[in-house]
């Protein structure tokens, strides 16, 4: 396994939802119903920022996998977990559009460059969460082709963390749990949505949801988000 520099998250490291959907995929876990998929979602915990450009390699441990550097050091853990609902509710393409116009990260972005929702990254997913009136995030989000397992969980990363992220406080993604039902075709016009759920100190419990063009459901996560020490 290699994370590639195009995916990068935070400078110098792998955004966290490509990052742990590589290594989910790498031990099964891709939609329900693809060749090798487990029998529920998979969760991720991220021990150390995942490396760019360099090899990893996946250990069997008792009731988990673990994701190893050249260098033995663990960068992540995998494990099947129990399920969960999704609570995220969608909200239609215009209010997703419209919400996205308010997305913070356009004029304050801790990491312009992520894959995922930097604006300074031009080939990324382009994923800009927008704050709904009652705290949901909301984005559209064009497919891209080669679209994959990897492709999915990052969708469902970002618009959780931008439920609690705010000017001077970045946070990074420190674990995050996935239920694929099944993934986008390229093209597609999806709507992600975001919600956090609690929040204490600097650990916050968010949740996201995928939507098809259709408001069919696709995917939804569960996440526990990290706010990384200021000043």
């Amino acid at each position: 396994m290699i994370i590639e520099g195009r995916y990068a998250g935070p400078s110098g490291s792998g955004n966290g939802g490509w990052s742990a959907g590589v290594f989910a995929a790498a031990v099964g876990g891709g939609p329900a119903g693809s060749p090798g998929s487990g029998a529920g979602p998979v969760e991720v915990t991220l021990r150390r920022p995942p490396p760019l450009d360099t090899p990893l390699s996946a250990v069997d441990q008792p009731g988990r996998t673990e994701i190893h550097d050249p260098a033995g050091q663990v960068v992540a853990e995998v494990r099947q977990t129990d399920d969960f609902p999704p609570v995220v509710p969608p909200v239609d393409l215009a209010t997703a559009r419209a919400a996205a116009t308010a997305y913070p990260g356009l004029v304050d972005h801790p990491f312009p460059g992520c894959y995922v929702c930097g604006p300074a990254h031009p080939d990324g997913l382009r994923i800009f969460p927008g704050r709904l009136p009652d705290g949901r995030t909301a984005a559209p989000w064009r497919v891209p082709p080669g679209v994959r397992t990897a492709t999915g969980w990052a969708a469902l990363d970002c618009p959780g963390g931008w439920a609690v992220i705010s000017v001077g406080r970045p946070w990074v993604l420190g674990r995050i749990a996935v239920r694929l039902t099944a993934l986008p075709r390229p093209g597609d016009e999806c709507v992600v949505t975001g919600l956090a759920t609690s929040c204490e100190g600097r650990k916050a419990l968010v949740h996201s949801s995928l939507y098809g063009p259709s408001g069919v459901l696709l995917g939804h996560a569960r996440a526990t988000w990290i706010a990384l020490p200021t000043g």
